[in-house]
């Protein structure tokens, strides 16, 4: 019972200290820190104790398989150059640049010891780095190198502190070190590969979404223990693993199995990530009391703490600098100086620092001080650097992420999927098929595709699109029959698995009724289409130069009709509305007329579309 008490005080702890954080627009993790530094202190407070075993063994599988299952791979291999550089080569400068320090400054502290704190302190934490690159708007390109990094360079740290350890209690050759490197990353290279593989196999094959879910809570621990025994890097294998599944699930699982799979991980690594900054704070009573026994006076131990801190901090911005004056030989590393700067500010730690700094022997000489200086620096980079990361990115003048050409981007990927779906419809319907059965699926298609276009634009004359007002009006029906389902339950008319059932297909199809993010887009940013997702054929290529004053389109001022976007005929100058709406007057001119290419017709837009080759150039 006191046990049980404990937990469920942490995690109401949590979700109490996280809402509020979210409601002032704090940081999360900096909050629970501080939360935690302060209830440790409080008396009759419960000893928390963050064993490491705990925490590399029960909860950093887990946490890395999540981020691993929503990282793409395509994205990792094109920044694989940056993300090697920081997973890897930073990890190694920083261990020995701190190693090196922490010697200097400690007198008769071994190179060993010192080595192992650097390799302690050198990860940046993968939470609580993308929380704040997304909060604050940074460049996707940043948040993806960030996010590959932290993924990475747990497991080079790792071995790096194996390593030390190994030096603390002999001597360790240069050899011996790059053999267990290299042993460490291909065992766990291949053992991801192979649990990962062998995750897909049985995952396709599993129809039920509970057993499909409950089956991969056990992949991440399958890959860090068989990795750990082969003496590997289990960090490495369950990254690996959840790259794999993660890349291979949209095509070996049905849509409930992945549907369920998500939700249940997303809740599992909000409570694990949370709960760990949450011990994070509460152990720094536990510190100062090892501290105690230290033959350092306070000032110098503080002195030792603000020195890690620095050349930690330091560390990264130099690495980063180094590597981004280099660019003639890394050609790769092909990113502008203020990314640079973003991604050199951009090194909080946390949980992996703590859990490995106690992994440090009982005889560790200054053991207790090492682990202060750990946790000073977690504490630290977090709030040096996650809230000041915020005014550098403004200060820095970085592009955030466009609402609108995302909008843009999803439009014209919906509009190739809906082609596709329409063309095999056509494919296997056979006579037999009811007529109005294929026209409820010709509009489900359209209907879909038109809603995403509506998303762009700025210039139409409703106030509410067909799809807003479809989904306003389907909440308010759905509604009133769930209350007639209620009624139904209450008087016990019905049978409850039934109930249930129905029950089941409302909030399906409610679900699917979320209004969409309209986030506007930034002021001054005109809408293009991206370089990356750019189609082009020979109509874009010589598109014509018409113009047009219109107020609106032409043929709905004509008929008294509304229309929702506008497009710019580019070689009549005609401006009709699109398909999302109601009378779809540009796709009617281009089969009057067969002008091929038409234009955005909407203030800030700079897109074209060619209606032949059915491509946004």
């Amino acid at each position: 019972m006191h046990l049980a008490i404990q937990i469920v005080g942490l995690v109401v702890a949590v979700l109490t200290v996280t809402g509020i954080a979210r409601r002032f627009d704090w940081s999360p993790p900096l909050c629970l820190i501080v939360f935690g530094v302060a209830a440790s202190f409080v008396p009759g407070m419960p000893d928390y104790h963050l064993d490491p075993e705990l925490v590399l063994v029960g909860l950093l599988p887990p946490l890395l398989y999540a981020s691993a299952l929503t990282t793409s791979l395509v994205e990792i291999r094109a920044n694989r150059t940056p993300i090697g550089l920081l997973s890897v080569g930073l990890v190694v400068f920083t261990t020995f640049a701190v190693g090196l320090a922490t010697w200097l400054v400690i007198p008769g502290l071994p190179l060993a010891a010192g080595l192992a704190l650097g390799a302690v302190v050198a990860p940046p934490d993968a939470v609580a780095a993308s929380a704040v690159a997304r909060r604050v708007g940074m460049p996707r390109q940043v948040v993806r190198i960030l996010e590959g990094e932290s993924l990475l360079n747990d497991a080079a740290a790792l071995v790096a502190l194996r390593t030390a350890i190994a030096a603390i209690a002999g001597s360790v050759a240069m050899w011996q070190v790059g053999l267990d490197f290299l042993l460490a990353a291909v065992g766990g290279l291949v053992v991801g590969l192979l649990v990962g593989w062998l995750a897909v196999q049985l995952r396709r094959r599993l129809l039920d979404p509970v057993f499909d879910t409950a089956w991969s809570f056990v992949v991440p621990f399958v890959a860090y223990l068989a990795a750990e025994a082969l003496h590997g890097s289990g960090v490495l294998a369950v990254v690996v693993a959840g790259l794999v599944l993660g890349q291979q699930m949209p095509r070996t699982l049905p849509g409930p199995a992945r549907l369920a799979s998500r939700i249940n991980w997303r809740t599992i690594q909000f409570l694990l990530e949370n709960v760990v900054f949450l011990l994070i704070g509460l152990q720094l009573r536990r510190i100062i009391g090892e501290v105690a026994d230290s033959r350092l006076s306070a000032w110098a131990i503080l002195g030792v703490c603000a020195c890690v801190l620095l050349v930690t901090i330091l560390s990264r911005i130099v690495w980063v600098f180094a590597t981004a004056l280099a660019r003639r030989l890394l050609p790769a590393w092909d990113l502008p100086w203020s990314y640079s700067a973003a991604i050199g500010w951009a090194g909080m730690r946390g949980v992996v620092t703590l859990a490995a700094a106690f992994v440090l022997p009982a005889d560790t000489p200054e053991r207790g001080v090492l682990v202060l200086a750990a946790f000073v620096v977690v504490a630290g980079t977090l709030m040096l650097q996650g809230t000041t990361l915020p005014r550098l990115v403004r200060r820095l003048d970085l592009p955030a992420p466009d609402p609108g050409e995302d909008a843009l981007q999803q439009a014209a990927l919906l509009h190739d999927m809906t082609q596709a779906g329409l063309a095999r419809l056509q494919e296997v319907r056979t006579p037999d098929d009811p007529a109005d059965v294929i026209a409820r699926l010709e509009d489900k298609q359209t209907y879909r595709s038109d809603s995403a276009w509506e998303r762009l634009g700025y210039g139409s004359n409703l106030r509410e699109t067909p799809s807003a007002a479809y989904r306003r009006l389907r909440a308010e029906m759905l509604t009133a029959e769930r209350e007639v389902l209620l009624t139904a339950r209450d008087r016990g008319t019905v049978d409850d698995e039934v109930l249930r059932r129905v029950l089941d297909t409302l909030d399906i199809e409610e679900s699917m009724l979320e209004p969409q993010d309209d986030a506007a887009r930034a002021d001054g940013l005109e809408l293009r289409t991206p370089a990356s997702t750019a189609g082009s054929c020979d109509h874009l290529t010589h598109p014509g130069d018409a113009t047009s004053d219109a107020e609106g389109c032409e043929d709905c001022l004509r008929e008294g009709t509304t229309w929702v976007h506008l497009r710019l005929c580019l070689e009549c100058g005609h401006v009709g509305c699109c398909d999302s709406s109601p009378r779809r007057h540009a796709s009617k001119h281009y089969h009057d007329t067969e002008h091929p290419v038409i234009r955005s017709y909407e203030p800030g837009e700079d897109w074209r579309w060619c209606f032949v080759d059915r491509v946004v150039g």
